[in-house]
């Protein structure tokens, strides 16, 4: 009965914000709330909460703190050198804008850490899909998946806890993916240059001047490519340019907005800039970004450090410091409730047993004539099961009762643990990552339409990384 109701919650909370029916943050409190009195266990659900709570309370801080730095860091003009080396680098071209935005994301990915990812490739790359007029879910859906097959460097999480749990060296476990991986990563690529090309005919092409004093488009709905591909800009329902952002989207601020700081970053009289000051803010960054990989300290300490001093020294006054952090109000305020209301929803997944008997089902249904094939069996089930439960639940709970029964099959535990990490392209975009809500949040994309568009592309990635192991013999 806990299996039914698992996949039933799930399945319903997806359901409910990929059609619009309820916003992530409600549909991630009152699902589980109410599945929760279901299953029987309501008199439980405040400590199911408060368990959740307490796990995610770091992550939270960590990334109100890290919105915050990397707020002021785009204030002060830090990435608009990238901004402006990325648009002449693309020409203007919507094919080039959207394979730029794969690269960018991947060569972000290296510091290990999703959320800083997302700041930054949005920070560099939003302002041109507004300029062009671009869908936003197709920068939220690119950079996802470059982010998910770098994610599997062994100081991203995944092969890390892959090792934890299964006693083998991170390295073993990694270096003989580079090739599946490597894989993987062009078939980003690959797909980056479809869906530009794809963007390319739905807005045209633009000439550097003409995107530099093109006006934005108004905010409206979401533009999911494929949809209308005939139509040229101008044919939208938003008005003369098309639709490209969602209404009432996290951080939306609406026509004014539009008309102003969505451009900030290439707006190179903006009050906020700090010129004699862009290699103090250049190196403050790079050492954050050096101890998060060293592990100097943790993570949210290092932001709540990094994001005092950024507001301290570029900004001396304090009308100016409340100011700056006002700005930045309703990305904080948006992405930590996400977290705190994702708590809820693993917190009564663990906490009620569901996501033990949905494991335990899945594993128990696997065929005996499939057991020499173990590792091709870990490979998919690590698609929809890092998908619907957090990686700690997977690679602490799952793996290694798959690793087990491929042992007894004659399956090697490195094999396996392989294998479990091909379904990170996937896992990046799962409602239960915190660093997705960052995505979403600061691109004003709705995260149903985040879903709707980037989940079978995440899934023909990570079966393209499975193959490929299996084709080099890694798998």
């Amino acid at each position: 009965m806990l299996t039914i109701l698992g996949f039933a919650m799930i399945a319903t909370f997806l359901v409910l914000i990929m059609m619009k029916k309820m916003s992530p943050i409600a549909a991630l409190v009152l699902i589980p709330a109410l599945f929760c009195v279901f299953v029987g266990k309501g008199a439980h659900l405040g400590d199911y909460v408060i368990d959740g709570v307490s796990s995610l309370a770091p992550t939270a801080a960590m990334l109100m703190f890290a919105i915050v730095y990397f707020g002021v860091m785009i204030d002060v003009g830090l990435f608009d050198p990238i901004v402006r080396a990325i648009l002449k680098f693309c020409k203007a071209d919507p094919m080039r804008v959207v394979v730029g935005t794969a690269l960018l994301a991947a060569i972000v990915s290296l510091d290990g850490d999703g959320s800083t990812t997302f700041m930054i490739t949005v920070s560099a790359m939003y302002p041109l899909y507004k300029r062009l007029k671009m869908s936003l879910v197709v920068m939220t859906g690119v950079a996802a998946m470059a982010n998910g097959v770098m994610n599997t460097l062994p100081w991203g999480g995944p092969t890390a806890r892959a090792a934890t749990a299964l006693k083998v060296d991170a390295t073993d476990i990694f270096v003989p993916m580079i090739p599946a991986l490597a894989v993987g990563l062009l078939a980003v690529v690959a797909l980056s240059y479809v869906l530009g090309l794809r963007e390319r005919r739905r807005v045209g092409t633009l000439t550097l001047d003409e995107a530099l004093v093109r006006e934005p488009a108004p905010e409206s709905e979401t533009v999911l490519v494929g949809a209308g591909t005939g139509a040229k800009a101008g044919a939208g329902r938003g008005g003369p340019g098309g639709a490209d952002a969602p209404q009432g989207s996290a951080g939306s601020g609406g026509a004014d907005e539009a008309s102003g700081d969505d451009f900030k970053g290439l707006d190179p009289n903006r009050p906020t800039l700090r010129p004699k000051l862009y290699w103090f803010n250049a190196l403050l960054t790079v050492a954050l970004l050096t101890a998060m990989i060293m592990e100097l300290l943790p993570i949210p300490v290092l932001f709540l450090l990094g994001a005092a001093l950024a507001l301290t020294v570029n900004f001396p006054h304090i009308p100016d410091q409340k100011a700056r952090i006002a700005a930045h109000a309703d990305n904080v305020l948006n992405v930590s409730g996400m977290v705190f209301a994702a708590a809820v929803f693993t917190g009564v997944l663990t906490g009620t047993g569901m996501v033990d008997h949905m494991a335990n089902w899945l594993v128990d249904t696997i065929p005996e004539g499939m057991g020499p094939h173990m590792g091709l069996v870990t490979g998919l089930l690590s698609l929809p099961l890092t998908y619907f439960m957090s990686n700690d639940g997977f690679y602490f709970g799952v793996l290694p009762v798959l690793a087990e029964a491929g042992q007894a099959h004659g399956v090697s535990t490195l094999e396996i643990a392989r294998a479990s990490i091909v379904g990170q392209p996937l896992h990046m975009s799962s409602p239960l990552v915190p660093a997705v809500y960052v995505l979403v949040g600061m691109a004003k994309v709705e995260f149903g339409d985040h879903t709707r568009f980037v989940v079978k592309w995440a899934v023909l990635t990570s079966l393209v990384i499975l193959a490929a192991g299996i084709l080099f013999g890694i798998i």
